[in-house]
């Protein structure tokens, strides 16, 4: 049932996780974060930030660890850069700049010391985040659409409240690959969720509807991952307290129907780097034509 109007908190903050290792990109990632890696011009992180901006979240909360000071840098003011364009003219870039930078007092960051998981890295934001609903974007998943996953989200969000989370549609033969959704009733332009599995078998599975790494939670996720288990791996996996937080709240499904692609592994980055270079217009046509040629030889 939805929740009413007055009751429902707005969404401020959005924690990202930026604290894992990035083997599968070693040995790159021995000095560059996998998040600080580009997809064309402009590096992982950022995708997932402007989303969030786009969702008109105020206070983007980082969760890092050893080696990933660059992140920090790269969202801080650079005073020489900017005298540097100024002085010859580079407008344009000036203007790039401008769009990536986040404001003043509107950045935090803390650290996993250890890799105990995604449901510990959520769990480190807790102070920061305090006693309010928070948006949680996993960076890997770089995401293409005219609206983003998130906007729509919080759009289903402020009619019914609760905990939401983005979900896709994956080939029913790689659902042991995902956190899969029991879909329930559609509602306020998403639907219930009646229950949630990780890794199900195809013939165990609720549905070929997958979690995307776009998550709207309730404050009480925090006692919940503070309490938890190692599951999975070894690690704190926030699935576990979500289904356990499920048994008191209301969670809600808002299906994404743009692309996404996983900049987590090599295919995924590299998949990203050739859809977004084909749809822009200052390297569509150029790489259009280098694609081409290459499939030719």
């Amino acid at each position: 049932m939805s929740a009413p109007a007055h009751s429902v908190r707005p969404i401020r903050k959005a924690i990202f996780p930026v604290a894992g290792l990035g083997t599968r990109f070693l040995p790159a990632s021995k000095t560059v974060p996998k998040e600080m890696l580009t997809v064309v011009d402009m590096p992982v992180i950022q995708y997932a930030v402007n989303e969030a901006r786009e969702a008109g979240i105020e206070h983007f909360v980082f969760v890092t660890g050893r080696n990933k000071a660059v992140i920090e840098d790269y969202f801080d003011l650079q005073p020489e850069l900017q005298e540097t364009l100024e002085n010859r003219n580079k407008t344009e870039m000036l203007s790039v700049l401008k769009q990536s930078q986040l404001a003043a007092g509107t950045t935090s960051f803390t650290r996993q010391q250890e890799p105990l998981g995604l449901g510990h890295a959520v769990w480190c934001g807790r102070e920061i985040v305090g006693n309010e609903p928070f948006a949680l974007l996993l960076p890997d998943m770089v995401m293409m659409a005219e609206k983003g996953c998130l906007s729509s989200m919080m759009e289903v969000y402020n009619q019914t409240g609760g905990n939401v989370i983005g979900v896709e549609e994956c080939d029913p033969d790689e659902v042991s690959n995902y956190g899969i959704v029991a879909p329930g009733d559609e509602v306020a332009g998403g639907f219930e969720i009646k229950g949630m599995v990780e890794k199900p078998a195809k013939n165990d599975a609720p549905s070929n509807m997958y979690i995307n790494g776009r998550y709207i939670l309730q404050p009480e996720i925090f006692d919940l991952l503070g309490k938890q288990k190692a599951g999975t791996g070894n690690e704190i996996q926030l699935t576990d307290a979500m289904l356990r937080l499920a048994n008191e709240q209301s969670f809600y499904g808002t299906k994404f129907t743009g692309r996404t692609f996983d900049c987590g592994s090599k295919e995924g980055f590299i998949a990203a780097n050739v859809a977004f270079s084909l749809s822009r217009d200052d390297t569509g046509t150029l790489v259009r034509d280098i694609i081409e040629g290459l499939m030719k030889k």
